[in-house]
């Protein structure tokens, strides 16, 4: 009782000293609590609205793909309007209605702009019927009544704007279905971001399936006290052909559409834990610097507390109770600041324009415990080597200044550990550089990153010693002896110094590793881009992955001044080699001209006898598999077609990154065996314009596409700032990411600057009484923390890149060979961490130099 008395009145005498631990605590549990609520309140808005939207029963066509799967021939799977009246003579059915749905459509407004989500929602056209009533309900107009009027969802008409008597366009592969809005749907649910559009039952069979007397799928809602696992046999019973249809109850359906979106919910939801997870080992270096210099100012009082009879166990406790008061503090406001991040996270996606609701906001009960738990017992952990320290004082330390450093030197044990790990460390890097597969690498490489990090980590004491001082050669050395102290500062406690600029070290050291990484990515995109691609301008989907529909390359292929286009069709396949092995690998469907719009090297053959009649070419890879020569026929089986046994014509190189394993036929040989209304449409077309013709061209090609906004016409140098862009935009969402990290690490310089400046509050007491002004010891202090920065950026962006070098290399193996290294990037960084500890040195600065002067000096 009297320990836990004692580190509570500590705890609240020091609480001043540790409110920036507390906040580095706070911000990691908020970070944590923050991405569980808002990928839970994700699911809670899917769930709700794949609940709604789903009947009691659901009956589609067995070969129907997923909800995130578009058909290739742009076309949905249809089932017969016959079978809608079998399911309707079930026992138990109370109404069974077809409906059509396909999202392999655009819909843009009279000025050509695509009224389309920009976040990846799919667009959504089909008929209207009752079952849409479960999700929604008309709030303006009416449904529409015939070929000439669609009704479009309430979240879509606010977004762009629209009204009743507008004209909107439904782009789909039979073509354009013009009409004018005549009513308005609003979704009972939340609507995540899709865009919906509703045409009368005649016209969405005939122009999104292409014939009339079919549908997508049957909507079968059940009578009173008739359950679905009921009604579902039932049904199945009065269709009878089992093979031919798949059925599902409402909750089969929604649990089916929510596997589709749980994959991608869990990679964001693990990557930003992961980033949090960042955050919380920079914290842990933030609170082991807190405790480490309260025991180092409270040496007199811990020894007069050993001298009156405390044990060490109980000075232990006693550090590592206040240590739980901290976690405890730093984590309920963690968990309360958490559900602020995740509504202040919808908000940002709603600006994006993705609908999520804060009347879904879901908090688990699970997310402030795990929040709770995780805040305390880093903390807590973090402490135990300070409280460690504090039980080893002797009661002779009472004799003691309070202050007094007693590591000013990293342990011989501590330098000799440290540079075994960073030793094999570095040897495990060097191995990943030199492996022969990525696989293998791959593991070198993690095992390189942790121990390199770790051993950086333990031998930052000693590295502080000798770095500190090339530095402030550089950096401090102009500003004399104001200088020559800040330098004396940072280098007093070298374990200090070492953790402080090793919580930055971390976060800068993952910048530095991915910038090398992406810059190496585009470099080496960039070069093969130059070697192997001769086509003048490529035309595919943007966002929305439409097939290139035909109105819209008729279009194309009218435009004047080019030389070819090229058709590029990927075909499902399963593929019989010679030695009897069955893969599912698809083969590309493209005209001859594809050999020189994509210049491919040939391992065995000639390419362009691949383009010949019942040819093809396969990768070396799968010929090496099974060992299959020019000359050897493979049996492909065409999805939804016949079987062919295709001549191997030629093997082609897989060192690639465009293509690569890609094997090639004709189209015309692939129309031999697939019919022509499954036949894929094209997902890519290749153009090459007549000599000295191209400005024309690109612009005539442009203006021809003006009616489909759905698509993008680039040339090469498009290609190439459309892919550094990509990049560019992936590496800042990783950087925001790790900007807590950084932000932590910075509130670990100006809590190590800001105790430091209360445990030497006689020295500078002193130093203000023979002569050094409040400008003087300001300047001072900020150059310490420059260089502490200084110090944790060059150790940070020296590691990352040669992490990134040691990733870029296992790339290589993947094909991308060349290495760039960002040095503009890096420069701006390591400038960049000279303002960051000019800014952490600012409230510790300023605070010194309004310290009293005598009672500085009289201070114990």
């Amino acid at each position: 009782m009297t320990v836990w008395k004692t580190s509570r009145r500590n705890f609240f005498a020091h609480k001043g000293r540790m409110a920036l631990s507390a906040v580095a605590v706070l911000l990691s549990v908020a970070f944590v609590c923050g991405t569980l609520v808002f990928t839970d309140t994700m699911n809670t808005t899917f769930d709700k609205l794949f609940a709604a939207t789903s009947a009691d029963v659901t009956v589609s066509p067995r070969t129907a793909r997923g909800a995130d799967e578009l058909p290739a021939n742009g076309e949905p799977v249809s089932l017969p309007a016959a079978a809608v009246e079998q399911a309707g003579k079930a026992d138990g059915v109370k109404t069974a209605e077809g409906a059509v749905t396909s999202m392999s459509v655009t819909v843009v407004d009279s000025h050509n702009k695509n009224m389309g989500s920009s976040t990846g929602a799919p667009t959504i056209a089909g008929n209207w019927t009752q079952n849409d009533l479960r999700s929604m309900e008309i709030t303006s107009g009416h449904a529409p009544r015939g070929p000439t009027e669609v009704m479009v969802d309430a979240d879509t008409a606010d977004k762009h704007h629209l009204k009743i008597g507008d004209e909107l366009r439904t782009i789909a592969v039979t073509g354009d279905i013009r009409a004018r809005i005549s009513g308005i749907a609003s979704f009972k649910v939340t609507n995540p971001g899709a865009a919906v559009v509703y045409l009368d039952t005649a016209t969405a069979q005939v122009k999104l399936l292409g014939k009339p007397d079919v549908f997508t799928h049957i909507s079968v809602t059940a009578k009173p006290g008739v359950s679905d696992a009921q009604l579902k046999k039932n049904v199945a019973t009065a269709l009878g052909d089992s093979a031919a249809y798949k059925l599902r109850t409402q909750q089969e359906a929604a649990d089916a559409n929510k596997d589709s979106m749980g994959s991608f919910l869990d990679v964001m939801k693990y990557a930003m834990l992961g980033f949090a997870g960042i955050a919380f080992l920079v914290g842990i270096f933030l609170i082991v610097n807190t405790f480490s210099m309260l025991v180092a100012q409270r040496t007199r009082e811990i020894g007069l507390m050993r001298a009156i009879g405390s044990s060490r166990k109980q000075v232990n406790r006693s550090v590592l109770i206040e240590a739980l008061f901290l976690g405890v503090v730093g984590s309920l406001l963690g968990v309360g600041a958490g559900i602020g991040v995740a509504v202040g996270l919808m908000k940002l996606m709603n600006s994006m324009g993705m609908n999520l609701s804060t009347e879904d906001l879901t908090i688990a009960w699970t997310t402030p415990v795990l929040g709770l738990t995780l805040g305390i017992v880093v903390t807590v952990f973090a402490a135990y080597i300070p409280a460690r320290r504090a039980g080893k004082i002797s009661p002779m330390a009472a004799l003691r200044d309070a202050g007094t450093p007693a590591d000013g030197r990293a342990g011989r044990v501590r330098a000799a550990i440290g540079l075994v790990l960073t030793l094999a460390g570095g040897a495990a890097l060097l191995a990943a550089t030199r492996a022969d597969k990525s696989s293998e690498g791959s593991l070198f490489l993690g095992a390189g990153v942790v121990l390199t990090l770790i051993g950086f980590i333990v031998i930052g004491p000693l590295l502080a010693g000798f770095v500190v001082r090339v530095l402030s050669t550089v950096v401090l050395r102009m500003f004399g002896p104001v200088g020559r102290m800040a330098e004396r500062n940072a280098l007093r406690n070298p374990r200090r110094t070492g953790a402080t600029g090793a919580a930055l070290m971390i976060g800068l050291a993952l910048v530095a590793c991915l910038s090398v990484v992406g810059s190496s990515m585009v470099a080496s995109a960039t070069e093969e881009l130059d070697r192997s691609v001769g086509a003048d301008f490529i035309v595919q989907p943007s966002g929305n992955p439409q097939p290139i529909v035909p109105q819209a390359a008729k279009a194309l292929k009218a435009v004047p001044g080019i030389e070819h286009f090229t058709d590029y069709k990927a075909v499902s396949a399963k593929l019989t080699a010679p030695d009897g092995a069955v893969e599912d690998e698809g083969v590309v469907a493209a005209d001859p001209t594809y050999r020189d719009d994509l210049r491919r090297e040939t391992v065995s053959g000639n390419l362009a006898d691949a383009y010949g009649k019942d040819a093809m070419s396969v990768g070396d890879a799968y010929a090496t598999r099974h060992r299959i020569k020019v000359g050897d026929r493979i049996t492909v089986a065409f999805k939804d077609g016949g079987t062919a046994r295709l001549k191997v014509a030629a093997i082609t190189s897989d060192d690639t990154n465009v293509d690569k394993g890609a094997m090639y036929t004709n189209i015309t040989t692939a129309e031999k065996y697939v019919p022509a209304d499954k036949m894929p449409k094209n997902m890519i077309m290749f153009a090459k314009a007549q000599d000295g013709k191209e400005k024309e061209a690109y612009t005539a090609l442009k203006d021809a596409l003006a009616a489909y906004p759905q698509y993008t016409v680039q040339n090469q140098a498009d290609f190439k700032q459309d892919l550094k862009d990509q990049i560019g935009q992936l590496l800042n969402i990783v950087y925001g990411l790790l900007a807590l990290a950084i932000i932590v690490a910075v509130l670990g310089v100006v809590n190590t600057l800001a105790l430091s400046v209360v445990e030497r509050t006689r020295e500078i007491g002193l130093m203000r009484a023979i002569g050094l002004s409040r400008r003087q010891l300001r300047r001072m202090i900020r150059l310490e923390s420059v260089v502490i920065a200084l110090f944790g950026a060059l150790l940070g962006l020296g590691l990352g890149m040669g992490w990134g070098t040691a990733a870029q290399k296992l790339l290589a193996l993947e094909g991308l060979g060349v290495l760039e290294i960002p040095w503009p990037t890096i420069l701006t960084v390591f400038v960049g961490s000279a303002f960051v500890g000019l800014f952490a040195a600012l409230v510790p600065a300023f605070r010194a130099g309004r310290m009293n002067v005598l009672n500085a000096i009289a201070t114990e």
